[in-house]
């Protein structure tokens, strides 16, 4: 016969034992009924205390960002573009030297186009020479290397770095600012108006928060291995060292830029950049009244980000999301994703509860070029989207011959 197994509660002293075969008088069966109760009910009780834990957790709004005494600020996940924070992001300000990201952006591109070497010796110019604020103390008439100036413009914000390089790369200061504003239309910077490379006060030279973070991101997104260089604390040059104004890389491990900026009427300016536990953000503070509080205020906003978010790579580059038919192509399946690592931002703790949703094209006809849009994915939390792309074909797709042409015609009649 088989035997019955006896039912094990959680705590293994407790058991229940068939009163038929019971051995005990019923004073032994109450006691061991009482024992059971209060295992249960103990039991309930702290998995029901968990839980109203766990749910409250998730139930909590994310506190308001600082208050910052600031013109204005703007926080974003450098990998998702998130806004976390922000603050009067797209009004127009003096950028003072946070004009030079930009000078040395476009100088990076014109590096990738083989317009510009690291090696170029720059003859300073008078001009350069004599541009005020401050400078690496670039003699005129001096031969300087492209990558000499591009240090002394970003570690010392030189300005006569700044003027010496516009003039190498356009033979112009004014041209170069030309340069400057064709490369922050194409980068979607809507507030943004450059008159000269090194940030002093003019009427048409202005940005925004907003602006500033979407040129950060640009910046370290296409040229990593110069980026690394606004992390150098100091620099010398002609004999004179100079320290990196930005007071996190000294204070802050988890800091590897980006620069500072100040004039009287921009008041003190910094754009910082830090990643902890593979998570990059982006802080831009504006107008602040002081070298430390401009520190501070960065220093609240990146602490604000990384307690309260978190990011994670919901998709990689190039790699399959789906596949969909395509008719009258040389191949039958077209692989469709994304050609950049999709990342999604969202409230520290809740990667559980998100939910991605997809749509792809009813119907695909060769050809198809690489990169043309197949479709969208949508992360969304609690019923609110908070990361959204769309996808597009992973590869070039020709037609096909005259008999798979002829085939998928006939059923393209039919669909």
């Amino acid at each position: 016969m088989r035997r019955k197994r006896h039912r094990q509660w959680p705590f293994s002293h407790v058991r229940v034992i068939p009163l038929g075969r019971c051995p005990f008088d019923s004073a032994t069966i109450v006691k061991a009924a009482y024992l059971r109760f209060l295992a249960v009910f103990w039991v309930t009780l702290i998995v029901f205390g968990v839980c109203s834990v766990q749910a409250a957790e998730q139930s909590q709004p994310i506190p308001a960002p600082p208050e910052l005494p600031a013109k204005a600020f703007i926080l974003i996940d450098a990998n998702s573009g998130r806004v976390l924070a922000e603050r009067n992001a797209d009004q127009r300000l003096e950028p003072a030297s946070l004009t030079k990201i930009m000078t040395a952006y476009v100088i990076f591109h014109e590096m990738a186009r083989d317009k510009v070497k690291l090696g170029d010796m720059v003859t300073v110019s008078e001009k350069a020479w004599k541009t005020e604020g401050s400078r690496m103390f670039a003699q005129v008439g001096a031969q300087i290397s492209v990558e000499n100036l591009l240090k002394g413009m970003i570690v010392q914000s030189g300005n006569d770095a700044s003027v010496a390089l516009a003039e190498h790369v356009a033979g112009d200061e004014s041209v170069f600012a030309q340069m400057m504003n064709q490369n922050a239309e194409r980068l979607g910077m809507t507030n943004t108006h450059y008159k000269n490379s090194m940030g002093l006060p003019d009427p048409e030279h202005y940005t925004s928060a907003r602006d500033l973070a979407t040129l950060s991101r640009a910046l370290i997104k296409e040229f990593p291995e110069h980026y690394d260089w606004h992390a150098i604390k100091e620099f010398e040059f002609n004999g004179i060292k100079q320290v990196n104004r930005n007071r996190l890389l000294w204070t802050d491990p988890t800091v590897d830029g980006i620069k500072t900026g100040h004039t009287k009427t921009a008041g003190y300016c910094l754009v910082t950049s830090a990643v902890r536990d593979g998570m990059r953000l982006l802080a831009v503070v504006l107008g602040t009244a002081s070298d430390k509080a401009r520190s501070q205020a960065n220093q609240a906003l990146l602490n604000y980000g990384y307690r309260f978010y978190e990011t994670k790579l919901m998709f990689n580059a190039g790699e399959p999301v789906t596949q969909s038919r395509i008719y009258k192509g040389d191949i039958k399946e077209l692989p469709i994703g994304f050609l950049d690592d999709f990342f999604a931002t969202y409230p520290r703790g809740q990667y559980a509860n998100l939910k991605a949703s997809m749509e792809t094209g009813d119907l695909f006809v060769a050809p198809m070029q690489q990169g043309d849009k197949a479709g969208s994915v949508k992360i969304s939390l609690n019923d609110e989207v908070i990361a959204q792309r769309d996808m597009v074909a992973l590869q070039p797709v020709g037609e096909g011959g005259f008999f798979r042409r002829a085939f998928d015609q006939v059923l393209l009649w039919f669909k």
